[in-house]
């Protein structure tokens, strides 16, 4: 049974709270959901409030500790599953669709919409534009976000599938389990969660007792799935462990062409082995890693990282994996936002668990655009820079900064004498994400041209799964980042992954990167690890990422990019 942890609790909790606003059920019940859900976020720690049957967590009652108490017990959350119980298993799907809100899933649901491919289905024949509020503007939009939302099913986001691959390798750790595939190339989502093993399946259904495995036909490989999550546990002996790695560990061009590479030297390489022989009859090399394999094929070492199709041109130019940047290698934990916006945590909270973490905090509270965080005022700013300055003066390594919004022209939210105050600035696109790909790419251009402009945020504006990119030359404005030696974001949090490898790796010695966690409460900080593997796979060192620098070499830095600027 997979674990009820905190991701698992405040996803019901919201999830029950959706359903009942579908529902049409009491307001307040749903909020008091909502409520929990951002309680339990914000705790220090899951574990001991668990153990305390959550007495004394702020929003969570007597009856919802109770249900959270058997949840972890029986990984099933209650009011859920009553929630589940009373709608259609595709509207759950629906919620997913950018722009339907809970009452515009109960109207297509109460018109016979009550899945992904129904609502798609309306839409093609227009009969969804029939619908009050579901006018041929929304129609369009609706489209697109549905059909971004069907191209995701089935994935996972980076953390929910390295939380589930690290319980399987401790569950299967006796048969010297690795994690695989997807997660091991740090891609931005998994298709699923694939973790090799030394051992049959006999012992793997043993060790994973519990989890209905079903053999693929043809191929030594388990799967099944874990709370949702499709899992895949590929097997062989210790002898042919790195001719199987190999095999999962790879994108589809890199297998495919490891294959024909073994084919033309005269071998058959697959799950099972390395053979002689095209037809891989008899018995298979002795290659119990990855690098037997290839040193019996003369090929040199590609790390994991790189085995994707846009690297196999350029893996070779690239640093060797030990010279990549590491999450522990991050010091800087900047942008990051408190209570004086939409954060969790004080910044006191907040910049003491960037020293416990051996760091320094950056704050970025949101700009006064952003009323729906609770943007701060210029007045609000300067008081809380006040409060920055203290905590600088009792010992605590904190910076000051803030997430300015861009606005729409590519202005930014607060004049420049106020930034000039900040030791660094953060500007990010909130608003405004339907402008022409002209008009975006020339806002963004006039923001990341401002001297006062530290880091572009969250370039894109993406969130995996959920909300695809707005339309922007992203190549322009990186352009115009390097030119104005603007320093671009890795949004570290696994919902954004923002900017993508992709770009990270044609940019990488001409950009200088910031791994930010955007981290909104204390435990957010250690998103750092889903940013250095996005990093890793652009082939970035730690040179390239501005907050491996001490606070120190940090504000020397700053100060640097602003007098060149002025110069």
């Amino acid at each position: 049974m997979p674990p009820f942890d905190r991701k698992a609790a405040t996803s019901a909790l919201e999830t029950t709270a959706d359903l009942l606003d579908v529902l049409g059920a009491d307001a307040f019940r749903a909020q008091a959901y909502r409520s929990a859900a951002r309680s339990l976020e914000t705790l220090e720690s899951w574990d001991t409030a668990a153990q305390n049957d959550f007495k004394g967590v702020p929003k969570v009652g007597s009856a919802l500790a109770g249900a959270l108490n058997e949840a972890i017990q029986t990984g099933s959350f209650g009011p859920l599953d009553e929630a589940l119980a009373q709608v259609p298993p595709g509207v759950v799907d629906l919620l997913r669709v950018r722009g339907l809100g809970p009452k515009k899933v109960r109207a297509l649901w109460e018109a016979g919409f009550d899945s992904l491919e129904a609502l798609r289905e309306g839409l093609d024949d227009g009969s969804v534009t029939t619908l009050k509020g579901f006018g041929a503007k929304t129609a369009a939009t609706l489209t697109e976000a549905v059909d971004f939302v069907l191209a995701s099913q089935g994935r996972q986001r980076m953390n929910t599938a390295l939380d589930v691959a690290e319980e399987l390798v401790r569950r299967l750790a006796h048969l010297d389990a690795r994690i695989s595939g997807d997660v091991r190339r740090s891609l931005e989502t998994a298709r699923s969660v694939r973790v090799t093993v030394s051992g049959t399946p006999e012992q793997i259904r043993a060790a994973l007792d519990g989890i209905e495995l079903e053999q693929v036909e043809k191929r030594p490989v388990l799967a099944g799935s874990w709370e949702g999550v499709p899992i895949e546990i590929p097997y062989a002996v210790a002898e042919v462990r790195g001719a199987l790695d190999l095999m999962m560990g790879g994108g589809t061009s890199y297998r495919e062409n490891l294959r024909a590479e073994a084919a033309r030297q005269g071998f058959n390489l697959n799950g099972r082995g390395l053979h002689r022989g095209k037809q891989g009859q008899g018995e298979p090399l002795n290659t119990p890693t990855e690098q037997d394999v290839l040193d019996a094929l003369h090929l040199p070492y590609r790390p994991a990282e790189y085995r994707e199709a846009e690297h196999d041109e350029v893996w070779q130019t690239l640093p060797p994996i030990t010279e990549l940047i590491t999450a522990g290698q991050i010091k800087g934990l900047i942008h990051t936002h408190s209570t004086w916006s939409d954060g969790a945590a004080s910044l006191r909270e907040m910049a003491e668990a960037a020293q416990a973490l051996g760091g320094y905090l950056g704050s970025a509270d949101h700009s006064r655009s952003a009323f729906y965080a609770n943007g701060l005022s210029p007045e609000r700013l300067r008081e809380q820079l006040k409060e920055v300055r203290e905590l600088q003066r009792a010992g605590l390594p904190i910076i000051a900064g803030s997430e300015v919004d861009i606005l729409e022209d590519g202005s930014l939210d607060y004049g420049d004498d106020l930034l000039a105050e900040l030791d660094y600035v953060v500007a990010s696109v909130h608003s405004h994400f339907t402008l022409s790909e002209a008009a975006q790419t020339e806002r963004l251009i006039r923001a990341v041209s401002h001297p006062l402009i530290t880091i572009l945020g969250h370039a894109t504006g993406r969130l995996l799964l959920r909300r695809p990119p707005y339309a922007v030359n992203l190549d322009a404005v990186l352009d115009a980042c390097e030119v104005n030696k603007t320093v671009v974001e890795i949004n570290a949090s696994p919902y954004r992954l923002d900017v993508d490898w992709r770009y990270a790796l044609r940019y990488r010695g001409r950009l200088k990167f910031a791994i930010n966690t955007d981290a909104h409460a204390v435990h957010g900080l250690g998103d750092t690890r889903y940013g250095a593997g996005v990093a890793r796979k652009a082939g970035l060192r730690p040179e390239d990422v501005v907050n491996t620098l001490s606070q120190t070499e940090f504000l020397a830095f700053l100060a640097a990019q602003r007098a060149g600027r002025s110069a």
